[in-house]
């Protein structure tokens, strides 16, 4: 078997997955911005900027909650990541056209960045949004879910090349 990279911090020397151990490093103020595109076709684009809801409720406010929970659950869903206190998490749905631009920015004071808390939440919030909208179209299509942006750290700052 390969030896595994230097950069691959989840796998021990015997090749095994492990979590990091971040007890060493210092606590400093992370931020990390991550994005979800959701393709969501004329019909439902048009229905939503017009109701903003389906049978199910309020659709934006609905994948907002959801983003935000997402974002604190991160560790329950992703095996390797730390449980993180989060200082704020702000989910921002925009509509444009034919899609919904998903932003979701996280905090915290930690010793471990909340890239993944991001990332999470922006999918989670797109996630949801298909399951409200999926009486109306099933042909929804999460085109991406990325990090933008991320603060803090020994690693420091990051922004993705639009």
């Amino acid at each position: 078997m390969p030896q595994p990279e230097k950069n691959f911090t989840h796998l021990n020397e015997g090749n095994q997955p492990r979590m990091v151990d971040v007890s060493g490093k210092a606590v400093t103020h992370r931020t990390a911005v991550a994005e979800a595109m959701v393709h969501l076709g004329p019909e439902l684009a048009r229905m939503l900027k017009e109701t903003g809801s389906t049978k199910k409720g309020p659709v934006i406010q609905t994948a907002v909650i959801a983003g935000i929970q997402g974002s604190k659950r991160t560790s329950d869903l992703i095996p390797m990541c730390h449980p993180l206190p989060l200082s704020a998490v702000e989910v921002d749905i925009q509509l444009e056209g034919e899609k919904a631009r998903i932003q979701v920015q996280v905090k915290t004071s930690n010793q471990t960045g909340v890239e993944m808390e991001a990332l999470t939440g922006a999918s989670v919030a797109a996630l949801t949004l298909y399951d409200m909208c999926k009486s109306i179209s099933k042909a929804m299509i999460i085109e991406s879910v990325r990090l933008l942006k991320k603060t803090g750290g020994k690693s420091g700052e990051y922004r993705a090349d639009h």
